[in-house]
């Protein structure tokens, strides 16, 4: 069950034909379904609007309009389901709480590992340093 229930009625759904291939079939079927969902415009919760407009997702543009497009089948009925469940994923998925990060440090291991290899790289670097007439 979701946090935030999608109405079906604020859901604009067409028919549209699907690309890629299938031949005759694909050419003659409008099997395929674009669905549109208008944020602003939702009966969503005000922080979920918000949320989901600050969700950088390439399926939201700028004027808070998501499109979905749904050709995975080839029955229009189960695009149409399709589209609904991956309109409700999204939203759910731009919704959900993160959990603050806890800033840690690194630990005693973790420091003495950075030291030896600063060392070897150090001691590498010096072997490639200009020899000068003084040393022989």
């Amino acid at each position: 069950m979701s946090k935030f229930p999608i109405a079906e009625s604020e859901i604009e759904l067409s028919a549209i034909r699907a690309s890629g291939p299938g031949g005759q079939h694909v050419n003659k079927v409008s099997s395929a379904i674009q669905l549109q969902y208008g944020i602003r415009d939702s009966s969503l919760p005000d922080e979920a609007k918000a949320r989901l407009l600050a969700f950088r997702d390439r399926r939201i543009n700028a004027d808070g309009l998501i499109t979905i497009k749904a050709q995975r089948f080839r029955s229009q009925e189960q695009n149409r389901r399709d589209a609904i469940e991956r309109l409700q994923a999204l939203v759910d998925k731009a919704t959900e709480e993160q959990k603050p990060r806890k800033a840690s440090r690194p630990g005693r291991a973790a420091k003495e590992r950075r030291h030896q290899q600063k060392k070897r790289q150090a001691d590498k670097k010096s072997t490639r340093a200009a020899v000068s007439h003084r040393d022989y």
